[in-house]
């Protein structure tokens, strides 16, 4: 525990337990370390994660031996393939113990497999000198890895022996010396031979696609990415979880790309790309077949080949590439900048129109809701149609920046990730989920700490609405039970078990009514829940894509504000 605050760590979410309560009370009573008890590990473990998002730091998370450490599973590997930092660390029965029906005893050495930067084991006891020296290394190393480009999680697994409370006369000695493992590590930037290279190369090619994935907002990144725009140098398509969109920036790439992506005036010849995972699927699906070379921007780690045409891995920061870039690179082809621009902007132009003509469902909500969000605000999204929904509507330059579990994107911890992120800031914190994500993470709030700047917002259709979206289950007779899952449950009851601030909407009219007053600032967290119909939004949906099409299809129709 030492060693971890003398790293910088100062934070750590504990859940209770008794074989672990050695490891709780060496970090509870520790001065520099911030502690919470999160009682449920899966939900403790997405809130330790959504605080490692923000602090860009580890984030200790300590459980007790058995299925406590299996709850954890989940958050490890959505922070594993997010590039989150965390230090787990499980308290565990000494080895003999294992396989012998002891309780609570499971087989934890190496329990999070490949979902993890890497998996020690402390000795068991500390006899001899080596064996303290060893469980410092171990710290050292851990703590070292978890926080080294790419980040990640690393597990430290424990094995305790009884007696596991200390007597009134015992004491933590935190000042013991340690020694502290530190790096100093160089920027890798792009050589001068790197530079004539990439130059040269580029020379080539005239449609160059930019395409950023998951990142945190970053204004120096972000105003490169503006000057190569303006100077025609590329066109940016900005997913909404980029946090890159601008301006200028094609964001409505979701609409038109179904009805585009065979016409050879959209055909980029180089796809230059850094970040993450994307959203969109269409944009996916037409870089995989645009047949153009793919060069990924990353620092280290392991390289997906995600558009299946990887050329070139360039290693540096994507500002150390795009600052040679905005001086090197050549004009584009001005058709292929005016083929997204122009259908970019078509969509921009009409989306309004079209959805003020729809009947109220989820997509109006989110259309109707997004103008409202504090500028300083962090907006959580959950997975299935959150996300979509969002992307679909394409904000450009938003204040606000974007969060969503895209490493594994599932449900599970939208609710807890949310929570974490409020415990890191005060700034306004606000969740745009489904009903089914939100109770699926319900034991989010099962804490006693408060949340004031916590917002959330549920889209309630009483069921899991997006298989009516996707092709497939949509078809099937059993899509309702067995796809859907359709559930009774509002958040009201619990809102009043929690204390939070309960408002509802069922039409247009009070939603704006409740918009007015929803983002002022309170004691407590504010629930707003949006009710609608699954198959009416499933054909909401369908209409505006019909729409969408008609407009881009169809000249003589006019959609014009």
């Amino acid at each position: 525990m030492a060693i971890v605050a003398k790293s910088g760590i100062h934070q750590a979410i504990l859940s209770p337990g008794s074989r672990c309560a050695p490891l709780t009370l060496a970090f509870a009573r520790h001065k520099d370390i911030h502690c919470r008890t999160i009682s449920d590990e899966r939900s403790a473990a997405f809130i330790a994660l959504g605080m490692a998002q923000q602090l860009d730091k580890a984030v200790v998370l300590v459980c007790t031996s058995g299925s406590a450490a299996l709850n954890y599973a989940p958050a490890v590997a959505e922070a594993y393939f997010q590039q989150v930092p965390l230090l787990i660390i499980t308290a565990d029965r000494p080895k003999e113990w294992i396989d012998q029906w002891d309780g609570q005893t499971i087989r934890q050495e190496n329990i999070y497999g490949n979902h993890v930067k890497g998996s020690f084991n402390f000795p068991d006891e500390f006899s001899h000198p080596d064996k303290v020296w060893h469980a410092h290394r171990i710290s050292n190393e851990a703590i070292k890895l978890a926080q080294t480009y790419p980040y990640g999680p690393v597990h430290i697994n424990i094995p305790l022996r009884e007696p596991f409370y200390p007597t009134k006369e015992e004491q933590y000695d935190y000042e013991q010396p340690h020694i502290l493992y530190s790096e100093i590590t160089g920027i890798t930037v792009l050589t001068e031979d790197d530079k004539i290279k990439l130059k040269h190369a580029l020379s080539s090619f005239k449609k160059i696609l930019i395409v950023p994935g998951q990142h945190k907002p970053d204004d120096l990144l972000k105003s490169l990415l503006d000057q190569a725009i303006d100077g025609d140098q590329g066109v940016l398509v900005a997913d909404g979880i980029s946090n890159m969109s601008s301006i200028n920036s094609i964001t409505y790439h979701d609409h038109f790309l179904p009805y585009h992506a065979s016409h050879e005036t959209y055909k980029p010849d180089l796809i230059i790309s850094f970040g993450k995972s994307i959203i969109s699927k269409s944009l996916k699906r037409f870089l995989r077949n645009s047949g153009a070379e793919h060069w990924h921007i990353q620092e280290n780690g392991y390289l997906p080949d995600t558009y299946q045409s990887l050329a070139i891995h360039i290693k540096t920061h994507p500002i150390d590439f795009f600052n040679f870039f905005i001086k090197n690179a050549t004009a584009i082809d001005v058709n292929f900048k005016d083929s997204w621009t122009l259908a970019d902007q078509k969509v921009a132009d009409n989306i309004g129109e079209i959805l003020k003509q729809v009947d109220f469902g989820e997509y109006k909500s989110f259309y109707k809701i997004l103008p409202h969000l504090p500028s300083s605000s962090k907006l959580h999204l959950s997975n299935s149609m959150g996300v979509r929904y969002y992307n679909f509507l394409g904000a450009k330059s938003p204040t606000y920046e974007v969060i969503c579990n895209r490493g594994t994107s599932g449900i599970d911890g939208s609710n807890s990730t949310a929570v974490g992120c409020a415990f890191t800031t005060k700034d306004p914190i606000t969740l745009i989920t489904g009903d089914m994500a939100f109770f699926y993470d319900r034991n989010a709030f099962w804490h006693n700490y408060s949340m004031p700047n916590l917002r959330i917002i549920i889209m309630n259709n009483h069921a899991g609405g997006i298989f009516r979206l996707i092709e497939g289950p949509s078809d099937q007779p059993e899509l309702e039970e067995f796809f859907e899952t359709r559930q009774a449950l509002d958040a009201e009851h619990l809102c009043r078990e929690l204390g939070f601030k309960y408002f509802r909407a069922e039409n247009e009219q009070t939603l704006d009514e409740v918009m007015k007053i929803f983002f002022h600032k309170s004691v407590h967290p504010q629930i707003l829940e949006v009710f609608s119909d699954s198959k009416a939004n499933a054909e909401i949906f369908q209409r505006v894509k019909s729409d969408i099409k008609n407009l881009l299809t169809d000249s003589s129709q006019n959609y014009s504000l």
